[in-house]
Order: structure tokens, then sequence, then C-alpha cells
């Protein structure tokens, strides 16, 4: 019911930088959202959590990205911001954005949680 689309990855060499961008949408529901995140998978190596914010626009990040990278949020927007400098070849990776929070149909009461993902966008940082 609600759908992120990411935008902004792309190729760029060591130490330039990029801005990420994930939007919600969500036709026919009513939602609010609490946690935006961003996550990256690597080939071969787990998804991890690169930042998080909350709806109060308090971030949290990993540590590997601490001091490089910046996460906001626009609420009218409902728009996730990763504002990525110093870009090293190890941040290669797909992108993804999470949004969680609640929502329900605009002709219902109820709300319910939702936990949605991005598709992906495609990060690589030449050396």
């Amino acid at each position: 019911q609600v759908q992120l689309v990411e935008s902004g990855g792309g190729l760029v060499q060591a130490g330039g930088s990029l801005r990420l961008s994930c939007a919600a949408s969500g036709s026919g529901s009513i939602f609010n959202i609490n946690t935006m995140a961003w996550y990256r998978q690597a080939p071969g190596k787990q998804r991890e959590s690169v930042a998080a914010i909350s709806s109060g626009n308090t971030p949290n990040y990993a540590d590997s990205v601490k001091g490089r990278f910046t996460i906001s949020r626009d609420n009218a927007e409902r728009t996730v911001y990763l504002q990525m400098n110093s870009l090293k070849p190890e941040d290669t990776a797909v992108y993804s954005c999470n949004a969680a929070g609640r929502v329900k149909r605009k002709a219902s009461s109820f709300f319910t949680a939702f936990d949605s993902w991005g598709q992906g966008t495609q990060v690589t940082v030449s050396s």
C-alpha cells in the first residue's frame, strides 16, 4: 500500500559525492511514516543498515559512514535523502530505502502497520 521509489545512484570516483532520494506514495491510502532508513548490500555480503531517521528527525548512522553521510527527511514530501560525501570504493553497493509506519485505506477506519522497501539503486565508487 505504501510504495518507495529511489533515485540518485550512479558511478563516482573515490572522494566524490552522491545524493540519494526516496519518495513514499500510497494511492488511495492515508499513511504516517515513523522511521525512514537506508540500507545497502554489497556483492557477497549481507544487507547492512547505513542510516536511519526518526519522525522527530533524530538520525543514527553506522560507524562506517559517520562523518561522511547525512540522512535527512522532508515530512511534507514524504521523502528521505542520503547525502554521501568522501565516498570510498567500499561504499559500493545496492542502496535501498525502508519506511515503517501506519497506513489505512481512505474508506477504512483502521490503521495497520506497514514496512516497505524500495527497489534499490546501485552506487559504484571507483578507485
